[in-house]
């Protein structure tokens, strides 16, 4: 059995809310609000990006797995917002954290689900017995334009995970992964900000490759929604996961520990691997766990997770993700520092 034998997360402290963003645009706040179910979203500042909230959670996820860093095999860090075009986010992270040279490392893009494709392959190589321990980790801070709808939701944050063979807090004991060429969302070589193909990225997009994935993982699986103590998807907005979930035959009590979205923001590849964070803080042994993300272009990875007796053992060793996105440190931005923040404001000759 190979499985999760630590985990972590970070969120920034700053954040916006929807109505700051919707005022300067003359946009109706209440439909974002009630119709995508956002109230605010977190914003890094100047000084973090990927890299910097990648190393945060993995020293979480360190923490509670109680291992040496120098026999950690490989890293791999899955997000769309990569500080640098050519030069690796893992290679920092790794010597951040204490692995040694003697590490396989790579980064992952597939959109949103980069993170869950670094963690399917960490832990396929531990499974496979070419590493002791695999690191995989989903981080992003996620741009929207200016006034654009992607504004509204694109935030930052991440979530890191350690897999192995031993001291396992929870089991890996099913994946499934469905993708098709379906364009919904993109950004060209040397564009800033992503386009996309507004409802179109919900239906085909979305809700027929989660529900592709979701649907073979269950029947692979032999089981069924009502099996599950807990259930988190890739969240995009707030509605999105609660609609795909519940249409599967998922309820809103098994999705709503892991549901981030509508205070935390769409924070990409980060975005159904912190909410899984969110899940494991509060799991109880013999807990079975539904995972599916989704990433633009478009695809899907699944995982079934069943939590051990160990997890009671860690789930203090390290901050709680809901106590991190609901800390009464959280620095409310008036939208003109929040685009000085982001990097909207350009100095003239940049």
């Amino acid at each position: 059995m190979v499985g999760i034998i630590g985990y972590g997360a970070y969120i920034p402290r700053n954040r916006i809310k929807v109505e700051e963003i919707a005022k300067v645009w003359g946009a109706d706040a209440p439909s974002y609000k009630k119709g995508l179910m956002l109230q605010e979203k977190s914003v890094p500042s100047p000084d973090q990006d990927t890299i910097t909230m990648a190393v945060e959670a993995t020293k979480n996820a360190i923490k509670r797995a109680g291992i040496d860093p120098g026999e950690i095999g490989a890293v791999y860090v899955g997000s769309e917002s990569h500080p640098y075009a050519v030069k690796p986010s893992g290679t920092t992270l790794a010597e951040a954290i204490g692995a040694t040279p003697d590490c396989h490392c790579a980064d992952f893009e597939f959109a949103c689900k980069a993170g869950s494709e670094g963690m399917f392959v960490a832990m396929s190589l531990v499974k496979a017995g070419e590493i002791k321990y695999g690191v995989g980790v989903g981080a992003d801070t996620s741009q929207g334009a200016p006034g654009d709808a992607l504004e509204y939701s694109a935030s930052a944050g991440a979530a890191s995970f350690i897999f192995g063979k031993e001291k396992i807090l929870a089991e890996c004991h099913h994946t499934h992964s469905f993708m098709t060429d379906t364009p919904d969302f993109w950004r060209r070589e040397h564009q800033f900000y992503p386009s996309h193909a507004s409802r179109f990225t919900g239906e085909p997009a979305y809700f027929r490759t989660i529900t592709g994935c979701a649907t073979a993982l269950l029947e692979k699986s032999k089981m069924k929604p009502a099996d599950f103590a807990f259930a988190v998807f890739h969240q995009p907005n707030g509605k999105f996961p609660m609609t795909v979930g519940k249409k599967l035959g998922f309820t809103e009590a098994q999705m709503k520990q892991g549901w981030l979205c509508p205070t935390l923001g769409n924070t990409y590849s980060g975005a159904s691997p912190i909410g899984l964070t969110a899940i494991l803080d509060v799991a109880k042994p013999g807990d079975w766990i539904f995972m599916a993300s989704y990433g633009s272009g478009a695809g899907s990875d699944g995982f079934i997770w069943k939590v051990t007796d160990r997890i009671k053992e860690v789930q203090n060793m390290a901050p709680h993700t809901r106590a991190m996105l609901d800390t009464e440190r959280r620095r409310y931005l008036d939208y003109g520092t929040y685009t000085k923040f982001r990097g909207k404001i350009k100095l003239r000759g940049e």
